[in-house]
């Protein structure tokens, strides 16, 4: 693809990378076959091509209005259009960058700007978050039906393990999971400690940053980057890894070292964090798990989130570990489609999130399963609210709960 850059933006080097990235589009349109939206909606400007089109005339011209905007706010970045791209084309990259500087050059109106705020305000912050969620939860049988099935219900975390091991792996606290679904990390560090692995969640690391980065609030994300960084310092040269439950985290903090490259303080320490995110799935792929006593009693159906099958590339991992530990995995259907949840996305674009959710949950359960799994917090809590099946982290499972 050919690309002549509006002179107002010479130099920067954010448009020097969007310049590579779009000129490595050959306009084939194959990654219109695998976009949640295109398929949904039907038109271009709600596809990979057209985003790409449309970020192009912006650098271009150096103009964007709010239909632009628009049509980048549907795209759920899940990136399966990257999976499917002969080209090689760094879609994700290339739609955070231009929603970053169209975010300058077509200011949003007051009241979108807004609930932005709060939201970033408030969904990092597990002290602000938590006692919101634990009210919810106390009045949750009082609710309206459509409410109630938005506030999960409470969570006992269940004991963690006190022993030491040699082999330690750095385990990501997080911000929503760790108040809406304590045990699923208090399981990821059950399950390793049987391994031999010790999962450390370190004071003052929190939320990984994904958040405040897809609503382009760049030096916020920075700022939580840089927290987690300084809490896992100590750790970070003898860590074997740096995992999270979250495979939308795991996807952030594999995108560390870009985001703080320009840092001299902290390019270091991102980097060697991104090189050593792992998922938890991988982790477990590389050990002997015959040790580990797994409720696998149920049909089970999986669910892979899209940052665990087009960004981490981990699905394969997670489908060998439930299989070897002999959890009995249902058929399902266009695996490769959003499920609609997308971090805010379900808040922000609600008629196209529960559109996607019900077409997934009938890809996930024509085989009548009693159970889904799922990897990723967004999801899990996304999916619960109209499943007709219990929907929990996989690591719950092979914990034996």
């Amino acid at each position: 693809m050919q690309t002549r850059i509006h002179p107002r933006f010479d130099g920067l080097e954010e448009v020097g990378i969007a310049e590579d990235i779009l000129r490595s589009c050959v306009h084939c349109g194959f990654c219109n076959a695998t976009c949640p939206t295109y398929q949904e909606l039907g038109d271009e400007r709600d596809g990979p091509r057209g985003r790409i089109y449309l970020i192009k005339h912006f650098l271009e011209s150096g103009e964007a209005g709010a239909g632009t905007r628009h049509h980048l706010d549907r795209c759920l970045t899940c990136r399966s259009c990257e999976t499917t791209c002969p080209a090689g084309v760094q879609y994700g990259r290339l739609a955070d960058i231009g929603r970053h500087m169209i975010e300058e050059a077509a200011p949003r109106p007051l009241v979108e700007r807004a609930l932005r705020r709060l939201l970033r305000w408030f969904v990092p912050w597990p002290r602000r978050f938590g006692p919101l969620l634990r009210a919810g939860q106390v009045v949750r049988r009082l609710l309206p039906r459509r409410l109630r099935e938005s506030v999960p219900e409470r969570q006992t975390a269940g004991a963690r393990p006190s022993r030491r091991h040699p082999r330690q792996v750095i385990l990501l606290g997080g911000c929503v999971q760790s108040v809406a679904t304590p045990r699923t990390n208090a399981a990821a560090a059950r399950v390793l400690d049987r391994l031999g692995i010790e999962a450390l969640e370190l004071p003052g690391a929190g939320c990984c940053g994904a958040l405040s980065h897809h609503l382009t609030a760049t030096g916020e994300a920075r700022d939580f980057i840089r927290r987690n960084l300084d809490a896992w310092r100590p750790a970070l040269e003898s860590a074997e890894a740096v995992i999270s439950c979250s495979t939308g985290c795991g996807a952030m903090l594999k995108d560390y070292g870009f985001l703080m490259r320009d840092d001299p303080d902290y390019a270091a320490a991102a980097s060697t964090v991104s090189a050593k995110t792992r998922d938890l799935a991988e982790v477990l792929a590389d050990e002997n798990l015959s040790a580990l006593k797994v409720d696998t009693a149920a049909a089970t159906a999986l669910h892979c989130p899209c940052t665990l099958t087009h960004a981490l590339r981990a699905h394969t991992a997670l489908r060998q570990v439930l299989e070897r530990v002999g959890v009995q995995l249902t058929a399902t259907r266009e695996d490769h489609l959003c499920c609609g949840s997308a971090g805010t996305y379900s808040l922000l674009q609600p008629e196209l999130s529960q559109s996607l959710k019900a077409r997934k949950l009938e890809a996930l359960t024509g085989d009548a399963p009693e159970r889904i799994v799922t990897a990723n917090i967004g999801c899990q809590l996304h999916l619960a609210t109209a499943a007709r099946v219990p929907v929990r982290h996989w690591i719950e499972i092979v914990d034996g709960g």
